[in-house]
């Protein structure tokens, strides 16, 4: 594991409090990751003197609200980034390649939501969820590398497997994971809006995105001209699974498959454990910090009632054919799961910005 890996703490379960603000900024302010972000600093009380919403497209000038105050949405460019303690990049990955050096460069500890530093040679990919999971200790670095946001489908499947395979080891784990539209930002949640008022209406659909039909449908692969294409997406989640999880985490085999819905991962997960073990043992070994399971008198995982959560919702039921054989269905909010992730990130890099008050 990297160094930078060793220096996710056990990260603020808590929102940050004391005398230290920071500068920020975000970059793609305008897209739903973006804005997702803004919301969770404010949510959590990130310690923020000032925070500045950039973009490089359509959304410039666009007004939008931070802490009871109205802002808008300024033009990417060099002194944007001065004086500027984190950077959120919640653009395209081209703006992200762009513009991320020269905020570093202004001294600006970096946090990449849109996977573009993924494969830097200093950067980590990050869930703190999963540090805390593993008892991952700080080590304060003065000059961080990028902290890259782990796919929020590898952060789901990596606190699953995990607690799982503490309770009695996972022999093996087979998971199916329905991927929403809005992980390609709101030109995904538009083209599936109007594929669907296109195909009700007998119109020629829109296929700028995804290069298939996806309203009305479930895909396991997109058309020749979509990009990312499918299958590198599911490649990236793999990869942040072992990045986040580590080597020792069983790797489960992965299908990805476009669902026709806007918001929400969903997952159906198949276990089977080298022993039997009991539905309340189980049960007991998953719950907890990030994960709820619902009573059985309750509504079952939905990726509609897991919006806006910023837990994992999870059921499990016994494989009938075995008794340590288990499937799980589980639903999150991948919006929040990412903007929750970059906001710990930076929360546990604020040890290494100069201390004090910004004049």
């Amino acid at each position: 594991m990297s160094s930078h890996a060793k220096s996710t703490a056990l990260a603020h379960t808590e929102p940050m409090r004391g005398g230290n603000f920071y500068r920020l900024a975000i970059v793609g302010a305008g897209t739903l990751k973006g804005k997702e972000v803004a919301e969770v600093l404010s949510d959590r009380n990130f310690p923020s003197l000032d925070i500045k919403l950039l973009d490089d497209d359509e959304s410039l000038g666009q007004l939008e609200t931070l802490k009871d105050e109205i802002t808008f949405i300024q033009s990417v460019r060099t002194e944007q980034f001065d004086k500027i303690d984190f950077t959120f990049f919640a653009s395209d990955p081209d703006c992200t390649r762009r513009n991320w050096k020269t905020a570093r460069k202004a001294g600006s500890a970096i946090v990449d939501l849109s996977y573009a530093l993924e494969d830097e040679p200093d950067a980590v990919v990050r869930s703190p969820w999963i540090e805390r999971q593993l008892g991952q200790a700080l080590t304060v670095e003065l000059q961080p590398g990028p902290s890259v946001v782990a796919h929020p489908a590898a952060v789901v499947l990596a606190l699953i497997l995990l607690r799982a395979h503490r309770a009695g080891k996972v022999k093996r784990a087979v998971a199916t994971v329905y991927e929403p539209a809005s992980e390609h930002g709101q030109k995904g949640m538009d083209e599936l809006h109007e594929q669907t008022v296109n195909l009700l209406s007998f119109q020629q659909l829109p296929k700028n995105v995804f290069d298939v039909q996806v309203a009305f449908n479930m895909v396991s692969r997109y058309g020749q001209q979509a990009a990312p294409a499918l299958a590198t997406i599911e490649h990236r989640v793999l990869k942040h699974y072992q990045r986040i999880a580590g080597k020792d985490a069983p790797l489960p085999s992965l299908l990805l498959v476009q669902a026709p819905v806007f918001h929400g991962h969903a997952f159906a997960v198949h276990i089977e454990m080298e022993q039997a073990m009991e539905l309340a043992t189980l049960s007991q070994a998953l719950a907890g910090e990030h994960v709820h399971i619902p009573l059985p008198a309750q509504e079952v995982p939905t990726n509609v009632n897991a919006a806006g959560q910023g837990d994992v919702l999870l059921s499990i039921v016994p494989d009938p054919n075995s008794a340590n054989r288990f499937w799980l269905w589980a639903a999150s909010d991948n919006l929040r799961i990412a903007a929750s992730t970059a906001v710990e990130c930076a929360e546990t890099m604020a040890a290494s910005r100069p201390k004090g008050k910004i004049q």
